[in-house]
């Protein structure tokens, strides 16, 4: 039987990995600075009608994270292209590892 295994979220500003602690309060931030981030955005929406949980991305951002969501899609055809061809199996998990790397890149959100 396996161990407990230690759950890993995501930044609440970035999307990077954040490691659980352990004891206490799990973090919500991969680093001060993205904790710092995510108070200037609340303070600056503050007393305006955007929620102050809204995730609020540059046109630049907003491109990229469309660009890296088609990315995973792309990939994910791959995988099902290659299955339905009856791919070699070094092959499938060659394919899967890039959409499982694809996908972690676009959890960001920055």
């Amino acid at each position: 039987m396996a161990g407990p295994s230690r759950r890993l979220d995501s930044c609440v500003w970035c999307g990077r990995e954040v490691a659980d602690v352990g004891i206490g309060r799990r973090r919500r931030y991969c680093r001060q600075s993205c904790r710092q981030r995510a108070y200037e955005q609340r303070s600056a929406v503050k007393g305006t009608s955007i929620p102050a949980d809204a995730v609020v991305l540059t046109a630049d951002e907003a491109a990229s994270l469309v660009d890296r969501m088609f990315a995973v899609r792309c990939a994910a055809e791959d995988v099902e292209t290659a299955v339905s061809e009856g791919a070699e199996q070094s092959e499938l998990a060659s394919l899967c590892s890039r959409l499982v790397q694809l996908a972690r890149e676009a959890e960001r959100f920055r």
